[in-house]
């Protein structure tokens, strides 16, 4: 079923920039879009093509920061099938697909039934760390985020949330500090997500730590966890399980489907992407 679909996007090309929230993913996209040729954007949830929302919704509108993880995610399956069917019944020659991480993204192109990402761009490769840094500034200062359409798509559908626009010029001519009539431009909105008016909810150390070892003792609970280290970068969250496990266990596919059954499970419930889970066994027991 699944490789009907890809066989629709068969002439498809799927980019991807990468970078951790607030690093200027959304501001750059539209100009990086117009480099390589893209007239379809994915981010946060949208389905935008041509500067005008198709399908989806923000994740910028969602109550609670693990609602908006959800949400770019399409953890939802209405929302997944709405953009994926959209997705569908148009002509993509190239799309682009945003998220924090490889993973995310590659998560995103199979749950709307496109091929894998073939290029994949980090933020680092398009922008200065000077304009890194400022853009992570205003996001933790100011609590501005960018959708890249223009205002009057995001005063439509999201007033709430509408702060400012922002246009952002490409000279054709390559010279600094000029705007002549042969430049376009680009608007972007910039909004203040409804999840930022609560704050932040995170997930702490000790939370994902229980969580992993009842997921571990779920799925089988002769296997004794007797180690777990947590590790974080600007990709996500790296588990390290140390384990006892009974005598006559097949090693090999038991360890893996483990690996496979506590990134689902964790990932379902909280929203949070697990790059990687390894298990060291420290010991083969008799019960």
């Amino acid at each position: 079923m699944f490789s009907n679909f890809l066989h629709l996007f068969s002439g498809t090309t799927v980019y991807s920039l990468v970078g951790p929230s607030g690093t200027g993913k959304s501001f750059r996209a539209k100009l990086l879009a117009e480099k390589y040729g893209i007239d379809t954007i994915i981010d946060d949830g949208l389905l935008i093509q041509n500067d005008k929302i198709i399908a989806g919704h923000t994740a910028k509108r969602e109550k609670n920061y693990m609602g908006a993880v959800r949400c770019a995610l399409f953890d939802d399956k209405a929302h997944r099938d709405q953009v994926a069917k959209n997705l569908q019944k148009m002509k993509i020659k190239k799309i682009l697909i945003l998220g924090t991480s490889e993973k995310m993204v590659q998560k995103i192109a199979m749950r709307l039934q496109l091929p894998a990402p073939s290029k994949i761009i980090k933020i680092e490769d398009i922008a200065s760390q000077e304009e890194i840094e400022k853009a992570i500034r205003s996001r933790q200062i100011e609590g501005k985020h960018v959708i890249p359409v223009p205002s009057i798509e995001i005063k439509k559908d999201y007033p709430k949330i509408f702060f400012d626009s922002v246009k952002v010029f490409l000279n054709r001519n390559k010279k600094k500090n000029v705007v002549n009539e042969d430049s376009k431009h680009y608007e972007k909105s910039v909004v203040r997500p409804e999840f930022l008016k609560k704050g932040r909810v995170e997930i702490s150390e000790a939370a994902l730590t229980q969580m992993a070892m009842h997921c571990v003792n779920e799925y089988d609970s002769q296997i004794r966890v007797k180690k777990l280290t947590i590790k974080t970068d600007t990709r996500g969250y790296r588990l390290i399980i140390t384990i006892d496990i009974p005598f006559g266990t097949q090693l090999t596919g038991k360890i893996h489907n483990l690996q496979t059954y506590v990134i689902d499970n964790i990932e379902r419930y909280t929203g949070i992407l697990i790059e990687e889970v390894s298990i060291i066994i420290d010991k083969i027991t008799q019960y």
